[in-house]
């Protein structure tokens, strides 16, 4: 083991820089309490704090994202720096950016904001699986926040837009993005692992079905990886399988169990509905194993099965490496909950 050893002055070298960039933040925030800088007023010009304070365009800079990161103030392309609020309320300024919005991402939020309201905020956004308003509302917001929790749900490589928020502050949040740089937080999602097994654990209920249907939705983000794990676990039970996008009446039989993971739960519904139509109950004629639980699924035809991964604990995953300042590589467990339908 090698030990790294640094020159005494340039130690202090590096300690005079930090005090520094901080006596320019002592500084702006004593005008703002003074009420020298009003909310809305433009600070003055990098050229001004370098010539005041004999320092480099850098270390005004490093001063000036500070204040960014805690959303004191903010930065107006081609104007300047504004006064945005006059005290720092919290110690963390957290940019969440989710796919969309549904009950598991609306559990995670409320979870993670539970968790650590007293000491960060959190502003919300949303990409909707468009890489252009991926990138705009990151390189947007690049030097606003201290910590970027990101559900990087995008079937093109957005690598190159996360690769420019500092590693440190990246927290990848379900889906572990490849090709990143830096030492980063993860707490993601095995889907192949997880749907594997989850499935070896009801290797024996399924013996009394005659075949494995899977249903893919053909804009599923991580459906390659579902369908991996699938075909894994049926061709080492020497399981007979379909793999198809939507449920079908032409194929749909006794002895046949589905799987499912539409976005909005519409195949549950449709699959539902057919087997009402020819009087097939489920658990018994046909099976159903849907991903990700909610509260209607617990109580609908007596209890749907679901493959679901704990977005508490995701969240409050999010919320320790944030608190703590640590980086992590966590995958996030999932359960299968065996119900009546299978």
């Amino acid at each position: 083991m090698s030990i790294e050893t640094k020159n005494p002055e340039e130690n202090k070298e590096a300690s005079a820089q930090r005090m520094k960039y901080l006596q320019l933040v002592d500084y702006i925030l004593q005008l703002i309490e003074k009420g020298e800088l009003q909310l809305n007023d433009r600070l003055p010009s990098l050229k001004q704090f370098e010539q005041q304070f004999r320092i480099s365009k850098e270390t005004v800079l490093k001063g000036l994202n500070y204040l960014l990161e805690k959303g004191i103030i903010e930065s107006v392309y081609r104007k300047g720096y504004y006064v945005r609020k006059k005290s720092v309320d919290h110690s963390f300024r957290i940019f969440l950016l989710l796919d969309k919005m549904n009950l598991m991402r609306d559990k995670l939020y409320h979870t993670l904001f539970e968790a650590i309201k007293d000491k960060a905020d959190i502003d919300v956004y949303f990409h909707h699986h468009n890489p252009k308003v991926f990138e705009k509302l990151i390189m947007e917001n690049l030097h606003s926040y201290t910590h970027f929790v990101i559900a990087a749900y995008l079937k093109e490589d957005v690598s190159t837009v996360l690769n420019q928020i500092p590693a440190p502050k990246r927290i990848l949040i379900d889906f572990d993005q490849a090709n990143l740089q830096g030492n980063y937080s993860s707490i993601y999602q095995d889907f192949k692992s997880d749907i594997y097994d989850t499935l070896s654990q009801v290797a024996a209920p399924l013996t009394k079905y005659k075949q494995l249907i899977l249903i893919v939705p053909t804009e599923a983000f991580h459906a390659r990886l579902v369908i991996e794990g699938f075909l894994q676990f049926c061709q080492e039970h020497q399981y007979p399988y379909i793999i198809q996008h939507e449920i079908s009446s032409a194929n749909f039989h006794k002895g046949n169990v589905y799987i499912t993971f539409s976005r909005y739960d519409t195949d549950d519904v449709a699959l539902i509905k057919l087997a009402r139509k020819k009087n097939y109950h489920l658990g018994k004629d046909i099976g159903l194993i849907s991903y990700n639980d909610t509260d209607v699924k617990e109580i609908l035809e007596g209890g749907i099965t679901v493959i679901s991964s704990d977005f508490e604990v995701m969240a409050k995953k999010v919320a320790e490496t944030i608190e703590e300042k640590k980086i992590i590589r966590y995958r996030n467990p999932t359960k299968l909950i065996l119900r009546s339908s299978l």
